[in-house]
């Protein structure tokens, strides 16, 4: 297979159409708009259908509409954007729709500024909108990741019958590196709860309007043993130069790279760092770090927010090991030797308290 020299946006887009994507909704916001213009380009030559729509509560309406009609559907925003379509998410997941929506993060709160963040965790992990349902979200670390979860996305979006988040930030889908995309998806099959049309067999329904209290709860009930299945079968993550860790750094997306680089420098120094990466947001790979923390009894988390990501961890841990933070928000890039002088401290604090 040849490599591609390609961005990250355009990267979620070619991914999205060879996982069989069919629709594309969304409207312009930075830093992913060559995620849609290439969506523009790319769908109109593969037969699909592109609609830059009038607003971003329109594009993930018309996400609702092309699920239900059985198409592999996708949309796409930066951070305030998906905030306006968090209604029609919840609307996804209370319908049991597949979909596919990625967020390329921004600096924030508010409109913020266009430079790369973590700040939408929370929003991502903990579904977002309204209601009791959650959303599994997948987070990439390079651009070849990229191409492969776009394409995991879709199949677990099928698979549970709920919408998928796939997040990264301005400067992962801005920034080009070497891709090998897989064969187009070929021959899906057909969704038997798809919403056909008239005179095409039995008559099918789909609601999340339930009026009945009781219906409404067996519902929620259905949504949570789907949720535990995905729990159960979907955790991902990555463990580097974790063999003989003493200390265990967990970070996602951008500051994952960021991390590994500041780990070489710091176990050139003699510190035994190592990382977990995250690659399941949700489901957090809880699992794994309470593992780790029979042995290892120091963690750094490290983001690019004020310390979202560190509850997680917090809770995964239940105080078996000391949790330390450190944070950049607002579209700060750490650097690796930034990082590197952290964990040089908090090892020096370690050794005091030894």
């Amino acid at each position: 297979m040849n490599k591609i020299f390609i961005s990250g946006n355009h990267t979620f887009g070619e991914a999205a159409i060879r996982a069989g994507c069919k629709c594309y909704f969304g409207y312009p916001i930075t830093p992913q708009n060559e995620l849609g213009e290439y969506m523009a380009d790319r769908l109109r030559k593969s037969g699909g259908i592109f609609v830059q729509s009038e607003s971003e509560t329109a594009a993930i309406n018309m996400v609702v509409g092309a699920s239900a009609a059985g198409a592999r559907v996708m949309t796409s925003s930066s951070s305030p954007g998906i905030s306006l379509k968090q209604e029609g998410i919840s609307f996804l997941a209370g319908f049991e729709l597949p979909a596919v929506i990625i967020n390329v993060m921004r600096g924030g709160p508010g409109l913020g500024n266009i430079a790369p963040a973590q700040g939408d965790y929370f929003q991502a992990t903990r579904g977002g909108g309204h209601g009791d349902y959650r959303t599994p979200v997948l987070a990439p670390a390079s651009v070849q990741e990229i191409a492969d979860l776009t394409i995991v996305a879709f199949e677990i979006a099928d698979k549970y019958r709920t919408p998928v988040m796939l997040i990264s930030d301005g400067m992962m889908g801005q920034m080009k590196e070497p891709v090998i995309f897989p064969e187009h998806v070929k021959d899906l099959p057909q969704k038997e709860w798809a919403l056909s049309g008239r005179g095409k067999g039995k008559s099918r329904y789909l609601a999340s309007l339930i009026l009945d209290p009781l219906e409404m709860e067996r519902h929620n009930w259905k949504l949570v043993r789907k949720y535990k299945e995905i729990e159960k079968n979907e955790v991902r993550h990555e463990e580097y130069m974790m063999e003989d860790a003493e200390i265990a750094v967990i970070a996602y997306g951008t500051t994952a790279r960021i991390a590994k680089g500041a780990i070489k420098r710091v176990r050139s120094e003699g510190i035994k760092a190592g990382l977990i990466r995250p690659i399941t947001l949700w489901p957090f790979p809880s699992r794994a770090l309470k593992d780790i923390s029979e042995r290892i009894k120091k963690f750094i988390v490290f983001e690019m927010s004020t310390g979202q990501m560190l509850e997680d961890v917090q809770l995964a841990l239940a105080g078996k090991a000391s949790v330390s933070f450190h944070g950049r928000p607002g579209g700060v890039i750490p650097t690796p030797a930034e990082f590197a002088r952290y964990i040089y401290r908090e090892n020096q604090k370690e050794n005091k308290c030894l």
